[in-house]
């Protein structure tokens, strides 16, 4: 017998999977590959990471999203974890690796980066995509926290070997 997969009980049904797949068949038509971004938001003092909670997907998630046309990645980074947390760069993020992410589809890549110089004026409140948000120690990530997320801490933070695949 083989063991449950845990990213299956983070797929979207009813509503919301309808909603997020129809979003990607959008993307899918406008764009013959994707690309997208997602920051490892590390605060090295107290040992803590940043994650959010959207309001259409379950799990605890890296900020990120998409690289819109003409925009550099990490003008996409810097974008999103501001809209997404309430975070400004105030260094440079450092890439870390890239991702090919099959479990959005064939065409989805994502690009994670370390981000270790930041300010947060303000936590983030939530709104219609995020639901949660906030710094969370290493020891003790919420429940819920996404594989993928799991994984990307641990190759950067921990040092193990980087998967190909987010």
């Amino acid at each position: 017998m083989t063991a449950p997969d845990p990213e299956q009980a983070l797929r979207q049904t009813g509503w919301p999977g309808f909603r997020a797949r129809l979003f990607h068949l959008y993307f899918v038509l406008r764009r013959p590959m994707t690309l997208g971004v997602r920051g490892l938001i590390h605060d090295r003092p107290s040992n803590s990471v940043f994650l959010i909670r959207h309001t259409y997907v379950p799990g605890w998630h890296l900020p990120g999203g998409g690289v819109e046309l003409g925009e550099t990645m990490i003008e996409a980074l810097t974008r999103e974890v501001f809209e997404e947390g309430n975070i400004a760069l105030t260094g440079p993020p450092v890439l870390k690796s890239l991702h090919f992410n099959r479990r959005a589809s064939r065409r989805d890549h994502v690009g994670l980066y370390l981000v270790e110089e930041f300010d947060q004026p303000t936590p983030k409140l939530p709104d219609r995509e995020i639901a949660e948000a906030g710094f969370f120690p290493l020891d003790r990530l919420p429940e819920g926290t996404t594989p993928a997320t799991l994984r990307r801490i641990a190759e950067v933070l921990e040092g193990n070997s980087v998967s190909p695949y987010w």
